[in-house]
Formats: structure tokens, sequence, C-alpha cells
């Protein structure tokens, strides 16, 4: 028996590039059906590109789709309708990014399906498919299905580590899709950040190194960027660091940021608040350096030391150095 396609929306960046989820949402496509990459083409972008980077993520064919200028989301939306009309999905697969989980709600509304958001994974069982969720904090995982239909499910960024086996010539189909004229906001302009890292991704890094308000300043959080390169590790923060100024948003962990699940998290000046310890408590090994020997976040730790982080920090610097 033939496996069922699954459509998997892959995210492409404003510099007309796939973004490193696109890979992720393969993967967990392989692992119930046929992937099916539906690719928005956004002006200027090379289209054969796109095509031979999603075959050799592991799409076995290729749905692409033009996407007109200054487009946010609803065209999204309307390239998820168009390549339904050309298979009959078991699923829709997104990326649960600011664009990808917008475009799945809104396909959801249209099409009257289930939409299962956030999910870690996905899987088969003897009634279909089902998702994963990691909820309460990550201490539970429990599986959601659709009752009826092909679900649209969402899947956390950096949560799916299986991939799909690449594909030399996948399949190419070409849609063009007639603007649905629903209402939508669009952009003028996208204006890129020049960004210069050699620091791994905060969401798929398998170590990482957090400061929290005991850093005191924006100046002395460059501690915890020096241990983070010394460890090879992304630098992430609590939100309280992050709403001093010590770093921006896009770095913040926890409840109201992104969610972790490194092998190594260590976390500097960080007291351990619950919303907090949601983004990063199911990480592998757990560090923590604070003075406060009351503080939460050593109920979780597998190891703890006590004492000022501006004498203990930079120490561990330089042993990684010497080492």
């Amino acid at each position: 028996m033939n496996a069922e396609p699954i459509l998997a929306l892959l995210d492409v960046t404003p510099a007309g590039v796939l973004a490193p989820s696109a890979a992720e949402v393969l993967g967990a496509a392989a692992t119930i059906g046929e992937p099916v990459a539906v690719v928005p083409v956004p002006p200027g972008a090379d289209a054969d590109a796109l095509t031979a980077a999603a075959g050799a993520a592991g799409a076995a064919q290729v749905i692409r789709v033009s996407i007109p200028e200054g487009s946010v989301v609803t065209p999204l939306v309307d390239a998820l309708a168009a390549a339904e009309g050309l298979v009959v999905p078991a699923a829709v697969l997104v990326a649960h990014s600011i664009d990808g989980r917008e475009a799945a709600a809104r396909f959801a509304v249209r099409t009257h399906r289930a939409l299962l958001i956030d999910t870690v994974g996905v899987g088969v069982d003897e009634e279909g498919i089902i998702a994963h969720h990691s909820v309460f904090g990550s201490n539970y995982l429990v599986d959601a299905a659709a009752t009826a239909g092909a679900p649209v499910i969402t899947l956390r960024q950096g949560a799916v580590d299986e991939r799909a086996v690449a594909v030399d010539s996948p399949t190419v189909h070409t849609l063009s899709i007639e603007p649905s004229a629903r209402r939508s906001a669009r952009a003028d302009a996208f204006v890129l950040a020049e960004i210069s890292s050699s620091r791994p991704d905060l969401r798929r890094a398998k170590k990482v190194v957090s400061g929290g308000r005991g850093l005191a300043s924006k100046e002395k959080f460059a501690l915890v960027e020096e241990l983070a390169d010394a460890l090879g590790a992304a630098v992430g923060a609590s939100r309280a660091a992050v709403d001093s100024g010590y770093i921006p948003y896009a770095h913040q962990v926890g409840q109201t940021g992104v969610t972790v699940t490194p092998e190594l998290y260590v976390a500097v000046g960080i007291s351990g608040a619950i919303q907090h310890r949601a983004g990063m408590q199911a990480s592998k090994r757990i560090v923590a350096i604070n003075k406060d020997a009351d503080a939460p976040i050593f109920a979780i730790a597998d190891f703890g030391v006590v004492g000022d982080l501006f004498t203990i920090v930079p120490q561990a610097i330089e042993t990684l150095k010497q080492r």
C-alpha cells in the first residue's frame, strides 16, 4: 500500500531560502506518510533552488506556489487550499512559527478541519494520525487526534529530531493562485537585520547558557555570552533579564518565550520562577549558579553551585579555555 500524502507547508525566509524548520516539518511528515512540500515562492526567489532544497530535505513532491509581493499570511492559506486540490492529504503539517501558526489556523477554519497546535511530534495508531503534545511545563506528554478528517498540525520548532531521506528528483507541480480577496495585512518592505554569529540557534541548540536578573546589567551579561562561547552553546535569558534590557526578547526562555530541550542547560543568576522552568525543565542536564541556596532553580537542577556568579563564571570560562 502506498503511503498517504502529507502536505507540509515550508517556511521561506525573507531572503528567499528555506527556513531551518523545513527539514523538521518534512521529517515529521515522513514518519506518517509521503511528504508533499508546499513551497511559497516570494518575488525574486529562485524557485529551482527552493525545489532542490525541499527535495534534499525529503520532499517526494514539491508544489510551488508564487506569492504576491508584500503579502503576509493569506496567500499562504490560498497556497494550501490550492495544494489540497491537487492531492488529498491525510494531514497538513506546518511549523509553529509566527506566520506558520496563523496560516494553519486560518486554513483550518476555512476548511473546517481540526487544529492541533504546538506539537512535539506526530505518529499513527490504529485509528489514524495522532499528535504528541508536551504540556504543563513539559511535565506531561499527551496525545491528541481529530475525530474526523485530516488534521492541521503545527510543530514546535526544534522539537522534531526525525529527518526524511533526501530525494534527488522530486515530482514538481507549479500552481497559480487567485487572491482570495479575504482581509489581511500587507507589508510594504522587509528589513533584514545584519546578524553575524557563530552560535547555534537557540531553539535547536544542544547546549544553552541562560542569564537572569542576577547579572545586574547589560554590560555584565557579557559573562553569559563568554561562557556560552566557551561551551559552544546558544545564549538564552530569563524574562527578568529581557525586561531589564540585558538582551533582546528573541533570547527569552520560558512560558512566554522559547521552549528549549538541550542536552545541557546552564542557568546563571536565574531564580527559577515557574514561568522560566516551563521553557527549560525538560533539558537533559541542568546546571544552576546562584547565590541564593533557596532559589527554586535548584529544585530541578542536576548540579548546583551556590555562590557569587561574578567569581564562579570567570573561573569556569578560564578552565574551559585551558581544556
